[in-house]
């Protein structure tokens, strides 16, 4: 593969990030519309440390990732960074987009200040989870999620002064 180039992406990008969601092993193939991308991108924006990226070869788009940098009063006041959406275009897995991404993404985390970088994958993804222990990552924790469904009741949480108890 020739140079791979790490950017961040544009509107420009929206319809080549959409095909890369798209695919069957990433969410489903579920992807939004077009234009739900372009205000999610500049919602996205208004973030300080928050953003999409593209990776580049041959002038293609073979590869995206989401990171963000979070402010933290924990752990000593240090940032840490997320990790979200690692798609690799089919046919270009193996070819090194995917470490060039996550590289990526740790010297940017790194230059934040970040004290750790995390990020999630389907428990089924096993070929990623090796790919992530490849790099270094280890398994740490749990992580738990509650998708928001329409007409059930969330979890009943108390208000104390404005704060979650």
């Amino acid at each position: 593969m020739a140079d791979i180039q790490v950017r961040n992406a544009t509107e420009a990008d929206l319809p080549a990030l959409l095909a890369l969601y798209g695919q069957p092993d990433f969410n489903n193939g579920r992807v939004t519309s077009l234009e739900v991308a372009q205000a999610t991108l500049a919602r996205m924006a208004q973030y300080p440390d928050f953003a999409a990226y593209c990776v580049e070869a041959d002038g293609q788009i073979v590869g995206t990732f989401s990171l963000m940098v979070i402010d933290n009063l924990a752990h000593w006041g240090m940032s840490s960074a997320l990790v979200e959406n690692v798609v690799v275009a089919n046919g270009h897995q193996g070819e090194g987009v995917g470490r060039a991404m996550i590289q990526q993404a740790f010297r940017l985390a790194e230059a934040k200040g970040a004290y750790k970088v995390a990020l999630s994958s389907n428990i089924k993804s096993t070929k990623a989870h090796a790919f992530y222990e490849s790099l270094g990552f280890e398994k740490y924790g749990f992580s738990f999620r509650l998708e928001p469904v329409s007409g059930k009741r969330a979890p009943q949480v108390e208000l104390i002064d404005g704060a979650a108890s």
